[in-house]
């Protein structure tokens, strides 16, 4: 008996509700990307002395500044 192979498709659906990665240069508004979050809460966890167990909080924090800061910018 043959196997079939699995085959994946490299195309993109931009249709109501599908995904769009974080990083996508052309993103459907003008929120942090998921790379700017990462970066800022980094920034975080290092001012607070770089203590663990506090990375979903850092994670939220610098979701929430960044979200402020670009809607503070376009108003």
């Amino acid at each position: 008996m043959a196997q079939k192979k699995a085959t994946t498709s490299r195309r993109r659906s931009t249709g109501p509700g599908t995904h769009v990665a974080p990083d996508d240069r052309a993103r459907r508004n003008d929120s942090p990307t998921a790379r700017e979050i990462a970066r800022r809460a980094y920034e975080i966890y290092l001012s607070r002395g770089g203590a663990p167990g506090a990375d979903v909080d850092d994670w939220l924090q610098a979701e929430r500044e960044l979200t402020t800061a670009r809607r503070d910018r376009t108003d």
